[in-house]
């Protein structure tokens, strides 16, 4: 009875990190959930929780938004901070990126003077390895007196060593971590400055093989993609390619969808005579409501499910975040925190959700310019409809899929301006006020993964968006 009431006990563990380091992923990997993840920082702007099973107790692993230091700057720090500092973690699973692993370790310095059990969790070794990079890991678990592992949280083999890792956090690890750790002179410069130095010491002798520069390859692909004079021409070209291969992909499966459903509504009709029904719940049924329902699937469908996958493509292969970069300008432009491109990106997703990201902007005008203004930019529930709307009155011929993919681009262009233009005006009458700083860090291309980007785009975003439409 005693082990049966143990193993009823849930052991929650605390998901930390910086931003775009993979914690998501880690997460995922361990609950077997699927939650969103994205390449660029701030995405994740609220706690997630999962369960799994490790070495037979029940675990609760809570994932909070990604930070730099308990030193809280914005709305998701301070849930970070004050999540890890409450009672209810009893341990803490920190991941940190390979290639930038000397970033990382002034945060963790900070968590490991809290004293509760801390795994650090070295993610993206496959990445750091191509760049040439060298790990001595056990050395640094030695140096921090805390367990650190590499994996890939990405290969489905991680999941072993994570649940082997965190076995051995709950059942007490024997190392104690280092006695004097985090400098507390009242001045957070000074504070900073000191864990960085102290962090550059304990990387000593770690990580070999790195040059101290980013990655060539990287850096000739942003010069095209961030370029001045190429940026924008890129951007709307993919975009216009994307809704091309949308348009032209999506014709057919739309007729035959709508000539199947459409089918199948005279023998749902003589089946509800058959059954005795009232010729107006006939009518109500056929010609209302499956009739609706036949024209939402054979329209929407098939868009979405090209569109949605094209779209995660790009956001898996790390150039949504150089949209943000290129879009930064303007908005600053107007007035507004560059971060407000990421909540306008996450409104082409769904407005909602978009409202919701404004979040991460720290000030309160700037939020409220971001929330106002929003609801310019479409929403993937409307996409479907005005590719609809402009295959069927805007192209004709053998051209209309070009026509309409271009359509489709200069509405997604006005509607950017048109937002671009509300955050001027609000910025200059109701809302005046200095923009604030705005901090992106951008990442490195990475190679997609097919499987991910069929499951979130198909099942987390077509079928979902899909299902409220029919409902």
């Amino acid at each position: 009875m005693k082990q049966r009431a143990n193993d009823t006990k849930e052991r929650v563990i605390a998901l930390a990190g910086l931003p775009n380091v993979g914690k998501s992923t880690v997460f995922n990997r361990l609950t077997g959930l699927h939650q969103h993840t994205g390449n660029w920082t701030g995405k994740t702007v609220s706690g997630a929780r999962g369960g799994f099973r490790c070495g037979g107790q029940r675990c609760v692993l809570v994932d909070v938004p990604g930070c730099y230091s308990l030193s809280a700057s914005g709305a998701e720090e301070a849930v970070a901070r004050d999540y890890l500092l409450s009672p209810e973690p009893e341990a803490i699973l920190l991941v940190c990126d390979a290639g930038c692993l000397e970033r990382s370790l002034p945060f963790a310095l900070q968590l490991i003077s809290l004293g509760k059990p801390l795994l650090l969790c070295v993610n993206l070794m496959d990445e750091a390895r191509r760049r040439g990079l060298r790990f001595d890991l056990p050395l640094l678990s030695e140096r921090l007196g805390v367990p650190v592992i590499g994996l890939s949280a990405r290969e489905r083999r991680s999941r072993k060593v994570l649940l082997s890792a965190v076995e051995a956090l709950l059942g007490g690890d024997t190392r104690r971590p280092l006695s004097v750790i985090v400098p507390e002179s009242g001045d957070e410069a000074a504070d900073g400055a000191a864990l960085r130095l102290l962090a550059g010491s304990l990387c000593e002798g770690v990580v070999t093989g790195y040059d101290g520069e980013p990655a060539a390859r990287d850096l000739r692909i942003d010069r095209l993609v961030t370029g001045r004079l190429s940026a924008y021409p890129l951007m709307l070209l993919l975009l216009a390619l994307i809704f091309y291969l949308t348009v032209l992909g999506a014709n057919a499966p739309s007729a035959l969808l709508a000539r199947l459903l459409f089918g199948l509504e005279a023998p749902l009709s003589a089946l509800l005579v058959r059954a005795g029904a009232s010729p107006w719940l006939c009518a109500l049924l056929t010609e209302g409501a499956w009739r609706t329902l036949s024209w939402v699937v054979s329209v929407m469908l098939p868009p979405m499910a090209i569109f949605f996958p094209l779209f995660t493509l790009l956001e898996d292969l790390g150039y949504l975040p150089r949209v943000a970069y290129n879009l930064d300008r303007p908005f600053q432009a107007c007035g507004a925190c560059g971060k407000q491109c990421l909540s306008m990106m996450m409104g082409f997703g769904c407005n909602a959700v978009g409202v919701i990201g404004c979040r991460i902007i720290e000030s309160r005008r700037e939020r409220l310019i971001a929330v106002l203004t929003n609801a310019f930019v479409p929403c993937n529930g409307r996409f479907p409809l005005l590719i609809a709307l402009l295959t069927m009155f805007f192209a004709g011929g053998s051209a209309s899929p070009l026509r309409a993919a271009l359509g489709l681009t200069g509405l997604v262009a006005f509607s950017v301006l048109l937002s671009l233009a509300a955050t001027k005006l609000l910025s200059v009458t109701l809302l005046r006020g200095e923009p604030g700083v705005f901090v992106l860090e951008l990442p490195p291309y990475r190679r997609p993964q097919p499987g991910q980007i069929l499951l979130r785009s198909l099942l987390d975003r077509t079928l979902r968006v899909l299902g409220r439409a029919a409902a």
